[in-house]
């Protein structure tokens, strides 16, 4: 994608923190990042937890 230099770009420095600092504190889960206008407007974060160790080490694990 071409952009004049003039243009200001959709991805700053506080916007690649954010999403950075998202990915690296989930261990299962999503992040979306959602576009307007071709700006970056809002990331969501969707983590998910995973219980499937724990029915090795109780019978009847779970809920």
């Amino acid at each position: 994608m071409n952009r004049n230099q003039n243009t200001p770009s959709a991805v700053n420095d506080a916007i690649i923190r954010e999403i950075s600092g998202a990915v690296r504190n989930i261990t299962y889960g999503t992040v979306s990042i959602t576009v307007h206008n071709s700006r970056i407007t809002q990331i969501e974060v969707s983590e998910r937890k995973r219980f499937d160790n724990l029915w090795r080490f109780e019978k009847g694990g779970g809920i």
